[in-house]
């Protein structure tokens, strides 16, 4: 599948007043035309940065930003602002985890749908605008949606303006959406009706997903590949099917581990430690002063290693399945 968004070796630090912030490591990532792809890992991890980066949205005074995102052959960190302006919006959608803290309270659902119709140029009469803003609040089973139209945000439920912000990311169609933990500020019944909505609505318009999440219930149901990361590194990458059935890295395995189970037993075990302080990051693996399987290699940079058909995990000890 030819790749519709690549990152390519990114690294990203942070001048801060107590030293150099070393937030990603190297990331490799790509999504490719139609496909939905989740990036998983614990807060903290540099998810959500991530999808600021492919935004534009990080102010490079005070980054320093080494490799590369490229969107349909476009590189993003070297276009010129006006060019990440027009991308957004029209090819590529955000939907931030909070509703309330994305829309304006200021302005009507049908100000802000209005604004991001016309930036897509498909109308510019108000009557075509009105018909299209209430077309896409009813592909998002809003029933009513002249009311919500000219409610304000603050007027309404935390479903339905996460409804809205679904809406409104897919009213242009764009190639491309970058959802940071789009249920987040849902109920279980309502994320879970939100995220079944938008896999189905991604299938119809064809746009790929690129859905950042800590949330694994919610990475098994939508996602067709998964990318796992650590610190600021992608420690395993590889069909959904097969990070679930077979997780290889130690990390991996920890997160799935620590999950609940609805079958009852044993109750789930956390991961020990903490995230490193990116100021003062170990050595190689980050993950290796919490990983129960630690020995001194751990301590050098572990490339990702082909595991085949797609799976591929950065860690020693496959070191020999990746030479075979």
């Amino acid at each position: 599948m030819a790749a519709l968004l690549r990152i390519s070796d990114l690294h990203l630090h942070f001048k801060l007043f107590e030293g150099i912030s070393y937030v990603l490591k190297g990331v490799n990532l790509k999504v490719g035309r139609g496909e939905r792809v989740a990036l998983v890992g614990e807060s903290g991890c540099g998810k959500s940065v991530t999808l600021q980066l492919i935004l534009g949205l990080v102010r490079q005074n005070n980054a320093q930003i080494k490799g590369h995102i490229e969107f349909d052959g476009l590189d993003l960190l070297h276009s010129p602002a006006a060019k990440l302006r027009e991308l957004r919006g029209r090819r590529i959608s955000p939907i931030f985890q909070d509703p309330m803290a994305s829309l304006n309270p200021t302005f009507t659902i049908f100000d802000q749908m209005s604004a991001v119709i016309r930036r897509g140029g498909k109308a510019r009469r108000r009557a075509e605008v009105f018909e299209l803003a209430r077309s896409a609040l009813r592909q998002v089973a809003i029933t009513d949606p002249e009311r919500v139209l000219g409610a304000y945000p603050f007027q309404l439920s935390g479903g339905l303006n996460q409804r809205v912000l679904i809406a409104m990311a897919l009213v242009n169609q764009p190639d491309l959406i970058l959802a940071d933990e789009p249920g987040t500020a849902l109920d279980v019944t309502v994320q879970e009706q939100t995220l079944r909505l938008m896999r189905r609505l991604t299938e119809e318009t064809h746009s790929a997903v690129l859905l950042i999440t800590h949330n694994l219930g919610v990475v098994r149901e939508f996602a067709e590949r998964v990318y796992v990361m650590y610190a600021g590194s992608v420690v395993e990458e590889g069909l959904t099917k097969q990070i679930f059935a077979s997780p290889k890295h130690p990390y991996t395995q920890a997160l799935l581990a620590s999950v609940p189970r609805l079958s009852g037993g044993e109750l789930p075990q956390g991961i020990e430690g903490f995230v490193p302080d990116y100021t003062k990051p170990p050595s190689g693996c980050r993950f290796h002063p919490r990983c129960p399987h630690v020995h001194a290699a751990c301590q050098r940079d572990q490339p990702l290693r082909d595991l085949g058909n797609g799976h591929r995990v950065a860690c020693v000890l496959y070191e020999e399945v990746s030479r075979a």
